[in-house]
């Protein structure tokens, strides 16, 4: 199988776009990832493209990033698995790259939970996930990550006053951030007196819905040259899956579906979590971000609030965590945020991002959704050029 990189990288502001829909928000997404190719882009070097998106009131997905890219002789495949749609997408496309069946493909995810329509399309979508959907006023989600994260907090020695430093460390990397959404710092008075949304999770532990769209141009090693001297290298791809159903699960304090996507890519890449210099993981709330350092290998069981403790996941702490702000701060239109952890990740490796983490040289990326029932891993190297 051929190796596959990254050679162009681009997203919208996540925000509340109500005067724009997906139509407008995948072109402003598309146009900023072809100006990131060194070398340039034209449409016509696309072969393929994969587009993540949970939903859409404007039509079929695939036929809409079609028609407003001006690729009607592209083949392309809608992605659709949770908020594990943006890195699902990635891996299909590294599939196809890899196995030949095509040269440079395109990478997209966009969603607009914004819009009612699309809120009422994803609401439903929740609520055919289980039986009992509806009994979840304030949704599957939240009422379902409220449940891990409780027993998390009871079984082991982490606190409510650690998830409130996740979220001040995610506000705090987000303010530099000119595409995220909520680019204010708090304190952890404010995390920890804020209104509460369902035990253990206050406002500041939850992201904001958002609208935005993200975008990656992949291309294979035998083409490569033509784009970029700088690539960023995708070294593994992981899919995890586990029960959807909470009474199914041996183990509420972790999440399964996390270790298999993480085991796969890992081995993928012939890598360790100890390789790691930085990391965008899955935060739609503090407390998933905090289980997922356990379940990504980057700490032992029940030991992810050390990290936290020593400033480890903070900016010049050895395992930098969402720089960009995280989907807390960043927002989370579920289509786009694989895509976009991956943007920023680009930014990294090639030693060009806002929070530039020092001498980044590999770096991972996560999601969880489902609320907890699929989770994704990807792996990316720096190639070294122009990296600091």
């Amino acid at each position: 199988m051929r190796k596959v990189a990254v050679v162009g990288a681009g997203m919208t502001p996540f925000a509340e776009h109500f005067a724009l829909g997906i139509k407008d928000l995948l072109p402003i997404a598309f146009a900023d990832c072809a100006a990131s190719v060194d070398k340039g882009l034209a449409k016509s070097d696309l072969q393929a493209a994969w587009f993540g998106a949970m939903g859409t009131a404007d039509g079929l997905p695939s036929g809409i990033l079609a028609d407003v890219l001006g690729l009607p002789e592209v083949p392309v495949t809608r992605v659709e698995n949770s908020c594990a749609t943006g890195h699902d997408a990635i891996r299909n496309a590294v599939f196809g790259l890899a196995s030949g069946a095509c040269d440079v493909a395109l990478v997209m995810g966009a969603d607009k939970l914004r819009d009612t329509t699309s809120r009422d399309v994803l609401w439903e979508w929740e609520a055919m996930a289980r039986d009992s959907a509806w009994d979840y006023p304030l949704g599957v989600a939240t009422a379902g990550c409220a449940l891990h994260v409780r027993r998390y907090l009871h079984e082991s020695p982490a606190t409510r006053e650690h998830l409130a430093m996740v979220a001040v460390k995610n506000h705090r990397h987000g303010v530099k951030n000119p595409k995220a959404r909520l680019r204010f710092e708090i304190t952890m008075e404010q995390a920890l007196n804020a209104p509460t949304v369902v035990t253990p999770f206050h406002v500041y532990d939850c992201a904001p819905q958002s609208d935005g769209a993200a975008a990656l141009v992949l291309a294979a090693e035998d083409v490569v040259d033509r784009f970029t001297d700088r690539p960023v290298w995708i070294r593994g791809v992981g899919l995890g899956l586990d029960s959807v159903m909470h009474q199914h699960k041996a183990d509420m304090t972790t999440f399964t579906a996390t270790v298999r996507a993480a085991k796969q890519a890992f081995g993928m890449a012939g890598l360790t979590p100890a390789d790691i210099d930085v990391a965008e993981v899955h935060d739609y709330f503090t407390g998933i971000e905090l289980i997922s350092y356990e379940d990504l290998g980057f700490a032992d069981r029940f030991g992810a609030h050390k990290l936290l403790e020593t400033d480890a996941t903070t900016i010049g702490g050895s395992l930098p965590v969402n720089p960009s702000g995280g989907l807390k701060c960043k927002g989370h239109p579920p289509g786009a945020t694989g895509v976009a952890q991956c943007v920023e990740l680009f930014a990294q490796l090639r030693g060009e991002a806002v929070n530039q983490v020092d001498g980044a040289r590999v770096a991972l990326a996560h999601n969880i959704g489902g609320p907890t029932a699929v989770s994704a891993v990807t792996i990316l190297e720096g190639s070294g050029h122009g990296a600091r």
